[in-house]
């Protein structure tokens, strides 16, 4: 039974990885107001609002069951105050720090008729510091980084995030289009 904690935690980690790649593509997608392959506009926003569920979900999947593995020894300190872990505090505070941010963006999420526009966008924002924060826990904590498999993996997912970035920074990026064009008038 041992093993099955360790494991389990281990697949969530990295099926998060690859979900909350597919949220932070999806999102920077959402953000252009385009269609995404035969997704309409509306089938992105869709898109992204449910892999960031699902990768919110297989986080907390990933964390619970390391608190149940005897190895990790996981405590709640561990999984709310970043970089006072005992084993490699500084990579598994990288994933504390995600986790505190995905809880921030999630609350705001919720709350997001209530709160203030300006402050809304500033917290979801902080996702694009999210996804390289849990990036490098993935590779500095993660187990696996030996294995071809997810060296894969891992390489997918930046590519895919980097290609994505790099369309939102584009000069014909429908959103900054319009932000561009009203500067220089």
């Amino acid at each position: 039974m041992d093993q099955a904690f360790w494991a389990f935690g281990r697949g969530a980690g990295v099926a998060a990885l690859v979900i909350l790649t597919l949220a932070v593509a999806s999102g920077i997608v959402t953000r252009s107001g385009r269609p995404l392959l035969s997704l309409t506009r509306f089938g992105v926003a869709e898109l992204h609002k449910s892999t960031s569920l699902l990768g919110s979900l297989l986080i907390m999947l990933h964390l619970t069951s390391l608190f149940f593995d005897p190895y990790a020894q996981l405590d709640i300190t561990d999984s709310l105050v970043p970089f006072l872990g005992r084993y490699r505090p500084f990579w598994l505070g990288l994933g504390t720090l995600a986790v505190d941010l995905v809880i921030l963006i999630m609350i705001t999420v919720m709350l997001r008729h209530r709160l203030a526009h300006r402050l809304f966008r500033v917290v979801h924002w902080s996702s694009y510091a999210l996804w390289p924060i849990a990036f490098a826990h993935a590779l500095g904590n993660g187990t696996d980084v030996g294995h071809t498999w997810f060296l894969v993996i891992a390489a997918l997912c930046a590519a895919l995030v980097a290609a994505t970035v790099a369309f939102r920074l584009r000069h014909d990026f429908l959103e900054l289009h319009h932000t561009r064009a009203g500067a220089q008038r």
